[in-house]
């Protein structure tokens, strides 16, 4: 019945503490008011056996519980309906530029490091609802996967779409792919611009310099985070295409510039990051997901509906039985 309600005024619930003593002194003034007479016998009087006298402490209860009532609503009883809205204030634009060249097959990571990035990845999109992302896949060249959408479900389809293919150039052009990846933002009116490039190897293809493409990160101030992808020493790798299309598989030295991708974190503002293995590139999606917070306004609307008028209307009836019936059934008794 109280589910839900709140008293404002609960300092008025110490009246409750009257009401003992108010049942004690009606207990004690009854017995002073009952009049007895001593006879020899009763032969001579007619004996009845009305339940009107009995029920005349009715009208002391049904006034002890309007007293009841009317404390409860001195202590002001109310239901707080709480609406909650929030405003995204500060929005952040994502692009994840991402290597597909024939290396990301490697098996240092479980099952290879391209399906361990798009597991990592895929979660990381889905912590991010109020961001726009895009995704941008680049080998010998590059090009955009995704362009930057609030729609996680087409991101994350696309993500799911990405594997490698021998369509695109070979090599790993880290330079066009940065490049890409600003063009996709430059235009942005996010209040703050990233890029997650994520690589496992060294600038060897692409006609666009890696510093070159810095620079034009900073001019459009895109922070850039780099990822190094691959174990340390050495990794099962494709090595050759066998006639039935398959990859012969081979260990090779993984080699990845990794005081490139320092340069370009650091020109831009971001962070190089080193993954080499499938719980550490998780934890570096995460603190990623840390450091770029969207700054989230929310409103809360409290809507108090007062629940005491009953509790009055109530005890006024009763108090207004007890009188009808003061004066009317039980006015020989009383």
């Amino acid at each position: 019945m109280l589910e839900g309600i709140e008293f404002v005024n609960k300092e008025f619930f110490w009246l409750l503490l009257v009401i003992p003593l108010v049942v004690l002194w009606y207990i004690l003034k009854n017995k002073k008011q009952t009049a007895e007479l001593k006879i020899s016998s009763l032969k001579g009087f007619k004996v009845t056996s009305s339940w009107l006298p009995k029920l005349r402490h009715l009208l002391f209860g049904l006034r002890l519980l309007a007293l009841t009532l009317l404390i409860m609503a001195l202590a002001r009883p109310q239901s707080v309906d709480v609406s909650t809205k929030t405003k995204t204030t500060r929005g952040i634009d994502i692009v994840m530029a991402i290597d597909v060249s024939a290396s990301m097959l490697a098996k240092d990571l479980s099952p290879n490091r391209l399906e361990a990035l798009k597991k990592v990845a895929s979660e990381f999109i889905m912590g991010r609802p109020n961001d726009r992302i895009g995704l941008v896949e680049y080998a010998g060249e590059s090009y955009t996967k995704t362009p930057i959408t609030s729609d996680k479900s087409i991101v994350l389809r696309s993500l799911k779409g990405i594997k490698y293919n021998n369509i695109i150039e070979g090599g790993t052009a880290i330079g066009m792919g940065l490049a890409t990846s600003v063009n996709r933002l430059k235009d942005s009116k996010a209040s703050s611009k990233v890029i997650i490039l994520l690589t496992d190897g060294v600038n060897n293809s692409g006609f666009i310099d890696p510093k070159i493409a810095s620079e034009l990160a900073v001019e459009y101030g895109i922070k850039t985070y780099t990822i190094g992808l691959g174990t340390n020493g050495m990794a099962l790798s494709p090595v050759a295409i066998l006639p039935n299309g398959n990859f012969q598989y081979g260990r090779i030295q993984v080699e990845i510039d990794e005081e490139l991708l320092k340069e370009i974190a650091k020109v831009t503002g971001g962070k190089y990051f080193r993954a080499t293995n499938n719980k550490k590139l998780e934890e570096i999606y995460e603190e990623i997901n840390k450091l770029e917070k969207t700054e989230i306004e929310e409103f809360k609307y409290y809507n108090y509906e007062e629940k005491f008028r009953p509790l009055v209307i109530l005890a006024g009836l009763l108090l207004l039985m007890e009188l009808l019936l003061r004066y009317t059934v039980f006015r020989s008794f009383i």
